[in-house]
């Protein structure tokens, strides 16, 4: 692990989550502070200029631009579960990648990655033909697209598999069980609200370990890490993080420089 803790850590979030005429206080802070940014398509959240507006947020501060796309759910805010066809499918995740990407080249701004919101990002975790489906969709748009699986998951190893470009994704603030998935939301615990204990986290998934929720010892492996910037002084927070990653000599890069 010491080997991959040199060649740095991305830090993302998931940013553009809201509507154009929802006010946000403090977004320039946190661009000053993430790496990548992932940028909600308008079907859970957001909407076309608010991604324009997140896109330009990229380019002053220099954050990698990446797709958030996720099931029509905005009353669910795409954390629930959807029967859609494969079709279906194929269509909403072109619909999403095709509006990001037409915004941000009309703003001179690449599209770099993909990381798939909510309900489904958590079906890819574990459904190898659902996984497969994603990649050949994406690889549709652009094969050199970088996609965004956690660790170990059968979404990381089917891309491994099919030579596909992943980033490997771990969670600062989320409670990991035994087997290396993330706790249910619902579950007590299964959200780190702590600063101290994020930031210890951090530290300790660079190294290639994490503490689940049992405390148990797991090892893991990251070229990126998501800081959730919805959750109550989630700003101050990835301060203190660039400072500890900073303190401990790691640097701190896009996942394009990494995967």
């Amino acid at each position: 692990m010491a080997e991959h803790a040199c060649k740095g850590i991305d830090l993302n979030s998931d940013t553009g989550e809201r509507y154009s005429f929802q006010k946000a206080l403090g977004e320039e802070k946190l661009f000053q502070n993430i790496t990548s940014a992932n940028i909600a398509c308008g079907f859970h959240a957001g909407d076309p200029v608010q991604m324009a507006r997140t896109v330009r947020l990229c380019r002053e501060y220099n954050v990698q631009v990446g797709a958030h796309p996720g099931l029509p759910d905005p009353l669910g805010f795409g954390r629930r579960n959807m029967e859609i066809s494969p079709e279906e499918l194929e269509y909403y995740l072109l619909y999403q990648l095709g509006s990001l990407h037409h915004i941000a080249r009309s703003l001179g701004v690449p599209v770099k990655h993909v990381k798939l919101h909510g309900a489904l990002y958590n079906a890819v975790t574990k459904d190898e033909a659902l996984s497969r489906e994603v990649i050949r969709i994406v690889n549709k748009v652009d094969r050199d697209m970088i996609l965004v699986a956690p660790f170990g998951s059968v979404m990381h190893r089917v891309a491994l598999d099919l030579g596909s470009r992943v980033a490997v994704e771990a969670f600062a603030d989320r409670a990991y069980d035994r087997t290396g998935a993330l706790v249910p939301r619902k579950v007590e615990g299964s959200v780190i609200t702590d600063p101290g204990r994020v930031v210890e986290r951090v530290l300790g998934i660079v190294r290639g370990e994490v503490t689940t929720i049992e405390g148990l010892i797991l090892r893991i492996q990251a070229d990126t890490i998501c800081l959730h910037s919805d959750t109550t002084g989630a700003l101050s927070l990835i301060e203190n993080i660039r400072r500890a990653l900073a303190n401990e000599n790691i640097p701190v890069v896009s996942m394009d420089q990494l995967v």
